[in-house]
């Protein structure tokens, strides 16, 4: 695939100056993907990236060319770090023809991301966030309300020692429990993971592999990334949904499935002044205060109150419970937006509907992206590909929606994120191409002289550790060596006097 840039100047000027420019023309769009990076990456962001990053000493990389790196790393394509990162940093020099190169080998840009803080990803991630706010305000709210998914998955990571001894190996912790009796009816996957307070309601993706637990908050009508949280396999993602309040903007509606119904989950959000809507399933307790029957039920106001909150003499929580006919099966959804002209019944069904986007986040960030399991073998470098390649998603996913119509009559669309990602990758074949073709080609010969094999004495065992379920190697045994008889010795003299004579 083939796409025509926009030719950039000679000489490349600074990112940041030239987001300046653009994001100062008020209304503006930008047209090339430097343009759309300078959009969302504005001076603003990278200057609290500097600042959470100022204790750091300076290295030869550079805050600003790390994360731009590391970012190109989630979008180019390849199949393995060093692969991606050759493309990327290409790229970054590319774009920046007068600035300081930054570091040649791989290694040396892990080291020195090793060495970047986890809090200057997380800074970036916070003022990118408030620039999609700017972007996207006339955008965000819907129906009187910014409907936000939540849902959570496990990302596969390697079987290295660091991360088995500090990630373990996606095994939760068992409790010894009572044997029931089975039920009538086979459990669903929302009714067991409403059952059980560590809910992820998603298997392993690997079983007894390093794993780590990602909650993501998704806007449903953009389509867009909003925050995240990342943890070990076995976390508890009602807790990552807690920690999550702070970065919700005001008026947000939570949508969320079965997995996400606890009382002091709910009663910190409606401490917090923020709506939700999650899904129902039978093990969740509500209270009337008359008999009603469920046969003809459609909507009505209902308590929630589990029986170790009344033991506690903890209040109930009002909510209205809603009833979604389906084809097949009818879903009950339960909110604390009491007013039925503020979120009618309807609306309701419409944002729940929208958050199978979720499912669709994590299959752009798995298949698309090739994050179903990541490359990184510690634990600094672990997180900081998850968080680098998260906020590389928010940045995919945002440039998709920018590119939307802001008014129109007809249904919108939302983007493709593989074609989205196309047009990225091409753009960054075009412009790598146009920059650094000639001097590269000069060198190219010499360059293939130096791939060799490491001409070097092995000393250790090829073999690092003894991997669980691999079986032992059995060397085939030395050769029988056997008499040969009277009878064999006639027969071999006859058949070479026949193979003699045919030759002949």
């Amino acid at each position: 695939m083939v796409v025509a840039t926009k030719p950039l100047p000679v000489t490349e000027k600074r990112l940041m100056s030239q987001s300046a420019g653009s994001s100062a023309a008020a209304g503006a769009a930008p047209e090339s993907f430097l343009d759309c990076l300078g959009y969302f990456l504005t001076p603003q962001v990278w200057k609290q990236a500097q600042q959470a990053a100022r204790h750091c000493r300076a290295w030869r990389w550079q805050t600003q060319p790390l994360i731009f790196v590391l970012l190109c790393m989630t979008w180019c394509a390849g199949d393995s770090l060093p692969e991606r990162f050759e493309t990327a940093r290409a790229f970054y020099v590319a774009l920046h023809q007068r600035r300081r190169r930054p570091g040649r080998t791989f290694a040396g840009f892990e080291k020195a991301l090793g060495k970047l803080p986890v809090p200057v990803l997380r800074a970036v991630a916070t003022a990118v966030r408030c620039r999609l706010a700017q972007v996207f305000a006339k955008r965000f709210l819907i129906d009187g309300f910014i409907p936000l998914g939540c849902d959570g998955s496990r990302l596969a990571c390697p079987r290295s020692q660091e991360l088995e001894r500090c990630l373990g190996l996606g095994q939760k912790k068992k409790k010894k429990r009572k044997k029931k009796a089975p039920p009538a009816c086979p459990q669903t996957q929302e009714e067991h993971g409403a059952a059980c307070p560590e809910s992820t309601k998603t298997c392993p993706a690997a079983p007894n592999t390093p794993q780590l637990w990602v909650t993501a908050v998704l806007h449903l009508g953009l389509g867009v990334l909003w925050s995240w949280r990342l943890g070990t396999g076995n976390a508890n993602e009602r807790e990552h949904w807690r920690l999550l309040v702070d970065t919700l903007p005001r008026c947000a509606l939570l949508v969320a499935d079965a997995g996400y119904v606890g009382y002091e989950l709910l009663a910190g959000l409606q401490a917090a002044s923020l709506a939700f809507l999650i899904r129902l399933s039978s093990r969740a307790p509500l209270y009337v205060p008359d008999k009603s029957a469920l046969k003809h039920y459609s909507e009505g106001l209902v308590y929630y109150w589990p029986q170790w909150a009344q033991k506690k003499d903890l209040p109930p929580i009002p909510v209205r419970l809603l009833r979604i006919r389906g084809d097949k099966v009818d879903v009950w959804l339960m909110t604390n937006v009491l007013d039925e002209q503020r979120l009618p019944k309807r609306t309701a069904g419409k944002f729940y509907r929208w958050r199978w986007r979720n499912e669709g986040l994590f299959r752009t960030y798995k298949r698309t992206l090739g994050k179903v399991k990541l490359m990184s073998r510690t634990v600094a470098q672990v997180h900081r590909e998850a968080e680098g390649s998260l906020l590389a998603t928010q940045l995919l996913l945002a440039q998709g929606a920018l590119a939307l119509p802001t008014t129109s009559t007809t249904k919108v669309v939302l983007p493709s994120a593989r074609k989205v990602l196309l047009e990225m990758r091409a753009e960054i074949r075009n412009v790598t191409g146009m920059y650094l073709g000639p001097r590269q080609a000069q060198t190219y010969f010499d360059r293939l002289a130096q791939a060799r094999w490491h001409d070097r004495h092995q000393r250790s065992s090829k073999i690092r550790r003894r991997w669980p379920g691999r079986q032992d190697h059995k060397p085939p045994g030395p050769p029988k060596i056997l008499k040969m008889g009277t009878i064999l010795k006639d027969k071999m003299a006859k058949t070479l006097a026949m193979a003699q004579a045919d030759t002949c």
